[in-house]
Order: C-alpha cells, then sequence, then structure tokens
C-alpha cells in the first residue's frame, strides 16, 4: 500500500515485527509478548491452543485485518469520545444514502435508500430471514465448499442444509447448473443462501451467473439471500455484480457492513437491502418489534466516515492485495508447485489446495502446524470432502505472507 495518512501501517516489504505500533500487526512468536494485552480473537492463545494444538502460530486464520483503519474512521470514532455524552441519536438514514451513493460510485448500483433495513449485524440479519421466511423442518440450500457460519445459523434454527456442490472446471469454480436444479426441485428448497463474492474460493460471480440463478429461483419458488460482506474487495477484471441488480427481484441482499471493507468487524452493524416491498414491510415490522433497529451511534459514524472519506485508503488496500497475490502465485509456481491456489477474484482469503501433497489429513496438519508454525484456516470447516484444503488470509503486512509461504515450503521440502 502506498504511503499516506490513509494507509496501513505495515507498508510493503516492512518487517511487521519492526513497526513502532505492533497493535496494527499481526503478532508472531516474535512480538506476541508485546501485545498480551490485546485480546484479538485471532491471537488469543486460547483460541489457539484449542483449535490447532499450539500457541506458537502465525495467526492467519481468520477473516480479519491486520491494518490501521482508514484515518478518518478512527478520527470520527475519536470526535465521538471527545463529547463525552452519548445520548440518544438517531441517523439511519443518512449511513443508507451513504451505503446506495458508494454502491452506485463504484458498482453502477441503483438502490433506494428507504428499501435498508438495519441489523446488529449481517449473521443476525441471516438468522432472523431464515426464521422469518421459513418455518421449522424447511430445506435451505447452499453451495460448498462455504462459510462455516451458514451451517450454524440454519441448523441452529432447526432447518434441513441441502448442499449443492460448486465444480472446478478449468481450474476455476462455477456452480453446477444441473445439481443445483435438481436439488432446488427434487428437495422443495424454500431459501438459498449465496455468498458473493465466495467466501472461500472468492469467485466473484458473473452478472450473467446472478441473472440465471435468479431466473431459477424464480421458477421454482426459492427466495435468495445473498451474503454480499465481501463485496468490495474484487480485483480487476472481475466486476461485482449483486443480486438487487437483477429485474423481476423478490430477492435480499445483505449488503452487508463495513466490516470486511474497512477492518470494523468489532464495531460494524448489518444492512438488509429489500426491493420487494411486501417483503421489506415484512421484515422491518419484525425488527422494529425485536428493537433491532435502534442501532450504535459509534457505528453509524464511523460507517459515515469509512463510506464518505475512505475511498482512496481501499483503493490503495486493493492494490496491495493484488500485489501479494501475484507473489504468491509466482512462488507456489516456483517453489511449492504442488500446492494450488485459486487465485481470489474477490475477498483477502485464499484457498489452497494440498492434495497434490499426497499426505494424510494428520500429515498435512503436522507439517502446516507443527512444522511451518501456521494457523491458516481447515478446509472441512466449510464442507464435507475438503480435508485437503485450507483458507489462509491474506490482509496482512506482505512480509509475513512471504515468510509463512517461505516456512511452508521448507516444512513441505522437509516432509517429502
Amino acid at each position: 500500500m502506498k504511503n499516506s495518512q490513509n494507509t496501513a501501517c505495515c507498508t510493503p516489504d516492512t518487517d511487521a515485527t519492526a513497526n513502532t505500533n505492533v497493535d496494527c500487526c499481526s503478532p508472531n512468536a516474535e512480538n506476541q509478548n508485546k501485545i498480551s494485552n490485546n485480546k484479538y480473537a485471532k491471537s488469543n492463545p486460547n483460541y489457539l491452543q484449542s483449535m490447532f494444538g499450539a500457541t506458537d502460530l502465525t495467526p492467519l486464520w481468520l477473516a480479519d485485518m491486520d491494518f490501521k483503519v482508514a484515518e478518518p474512521i478512527t478520527a470520527e470514532i475519536q470526535r465521538l469520545a471527545n463529547r463525552s455524552n452519548y445520548a440518544y441519536e438517531f441517523n439511519s438514514g443518512e449511513v443508507f444514502s451513504a451505503i446506495a451513493n458508494w454502491n452506485k460510485r463504484r458498482n453502477g448500483l441503483d438502490l433506494n435508500p428507504k428499501s435498508f433495513v438495519q441489523v446488529p449485524g449481517v449473521l443476525t440479519g441471516i438468522a432472523l430471514l431464515i426464521r422469518e421466511l421459513t418455518k421449522e423442518s424447511d430445506n435451505i440450500l447452499i453451495q460448498t465448499p462455504v462459510y462455516h457460519q451458514f451451517f450454524k445459523v440454519i441448523s441452529s434454527a432447526k432447518r434441513n442444509i441441502i448442499d449443492t456442490p460448486l465444480k472446478i472446471v478449468d481450474g476455476r469454480y462455477e456452480m453446477d447448473w444441473e445439481d443445483l436444479t435438481n436439488k432446488l426441485v427434487s428437495n422443495d428448497v424454500k431459501l438459498m443462501i449465496l455468498c458473493n463474492p465466495h467466501n472461500p474460493v472468492g469467485r466473484v460471480w458473473t452478472k450473467e451467473e446472478i441473472q440465471r440463478l435468479s431466473d431459477l429461483a424464480n421458477e421454482h419458488n426459492v427466495t435468495i439471500i445473498s451474503d454480499e460482506i465481501h463485496s468490495d474487495v474484487v480485483f480487476a477484471p472481475a466486476r461485482f455484480n449483486s443480486i438487487a441488480s437483477v429485474t423481476d427481484n423478490r430477492h435480499i441482499a445483505v449488503l452487508g457492513s463495513p466490516a470486511k471493507t474497512f477492518g470494523m468487524q468489532s464495531i460494524s452493524q448489518g444492512y438488509l437491502y429489500i426491493a420487494d416491498q411486501a417483503m421489506y414491510e415484512q421484515i422491518k415490522a419484525t425488527v422494529g418489534s425485536m428493537y433491532l433497529d435502534h442501532g450504535n451511534v459509534i457505528s453509524n459514524y464511523a460507517t459515515l466516515a469509512a463510506y464518505n472519506r475512505s475511498e482512496d485508503w481501499l483503493n490503495n488496500l486493493i492494490d496491495y492485495l493484488q500485489d501479494t497475490i501475484k507473489w504468491i502465485e509466482k512462488f507456489l509456481r516456483t517453489e511449492l508447485p504442488q500446492v494450488k491456489m485459486y487465485t481470489p477474484e474477490g475477498t483477502y482469503q485464499t484457498w489452497l489446495d494440498f492434495s497434490g501433497l499426497g499426505l494424510t489429513k494428520d500429515q498435512l496438519n503436522d507439517v502446516v502446524v507443527k512444522k511451518a508454525k501456521l494457523a491458516l484456516t481447515p478446509g472441512d470447516w466449510f464442507g464435507a470432502g475438503h480435508e485437503h484444503f485450507m483458507r489462509m488470509n491474506l490482509a496482512s503486512p506482505k512480509k509475513q505472507v512471504q515468510d509463512a509461504f517461505i516456512k511452508l515450503s521448507k516444512a513441505v521440502n522437509e516432509s517429502l
């Protein structure tokens, strides 16, 4: 990322351990003790021990950033703190307009600010929609491998999970239209959760794919909930296409929040976009009856600062991530060809295929965790049959990502 007041603290080729502001960089074995007072989930020793059996790991498993947020966001939060007064203050309408303007500017998407519903978070919104639009024992479809919380949010609502696996065609994940159609029909599916951009495989679905999916869902009376929380992190030449852009729209775009885009996971809210007026009124009434739309003034003003004054920061971030991805592609090609990366079109995750190593699941864990000292997200979190895959978070200093792959290459070579 370029050096500016809106950039991240860890610039290209800068060692995270040498940065004086270690709070903004992911901890490793050398500086873990320096930030022991912080409780970041990704580096929490209790989490690492319970999930990976070790604590001296480079944590690249959780989908958050190791960079400082854009300066306007911090300045706005500091302004609110300096007021020393936290009286009632509501401005959701202003936030909705900012999100609509952002999507018009970045994605050419025309959104009505009066069609948004504010919820505490994205998963909260999806959980509420499942309960509002389906009944117990109804079937809900997902496309695996997919964000692991989808499994929980469906099963905890006592709905059934119907899985239509994505398929790999010429080294790229695609929807399996034949299987998808068969599953919709034979299982009387009521609801489908779409992930766009897709976590973990990094696909950004094309306009044609989104329209075809919408047409198919309409034909079989299925409502699509589209989780679009990663929609702002898209790499050229890919273009983001929201479910809200299709014609004859009865589907719901979970336009997410600034959480993933601007590194605001712990202070962000969620936003649903519901174009269908009857459905909007239904969901709005339920959300209001539970007082889930009161919001948080710090989150609201931070969101405004993000969407209105932090676009340059995001553009720098995307350039930085693309540079990191290009380095990984070259490194794997020349130093570790047994490991395949599905180059992300969007998100700051990368989906790694270790099946070329010919190792068992336990042997792979031994190489990655015990020898390379890396904490990556296990592939089987995202669906059965992905035991030889892992997801890596790339929103870290480039030097740290490089060191991770160098350690991985060394561990693989020593094990084979």
